[in-house]
């Protein structure tokens, strides 16, 4: 049953950030084609509720995606199973958001 939510889990978090992507990905475009730099990029997102949910979705849907992704490779790979395993993917979930969340905080807090 564990197995069939952690596949349903990264299936749904797929779904979620496909568009965040292509959205990330046309905000990098706009970015470049404009000629921005770094400080008129983060004069634009600081103190955005806007970009700090968008941002922080995507951290959050990639950490419980990739994690789970890296515990099927681990399981493959390692052979670690049960309660090991599930702490490993756990502690990479938990870092990816810990890092994720301090760069999403740093970008569009002020």
């Amino acid at each position: 049953m564990l197995e069939f939510r952690l596949y349903m889990a990264q299936r749904l978090t797929a779904l979620l950030m496909a568009p965040l992507v292509f959205g990330h990905i046309a905000v990098m475009i706009y970015a470049v084609q404009g000629g921005l730099s770094a400080a008129e990029i983060l004069g634009r997102t600081q103190g955005s509720v806007f970009w700090f949910l968008f941002y922080g979705t995507f951290v959050f849907a990639v950490s419980i995606h990739a994690s789970i992704g890296l515990r099927t490779i681990l399981h493959e790979w390692s052979g670690l199973k049960g309660g090991l395993l599930n702490a490993v993917a756990a502690l990479i979930c938990a870092a990816l958001l810990a890092l994720g969340g301090r760069a999403v905080m740093a970008v569009t807090l002020l």
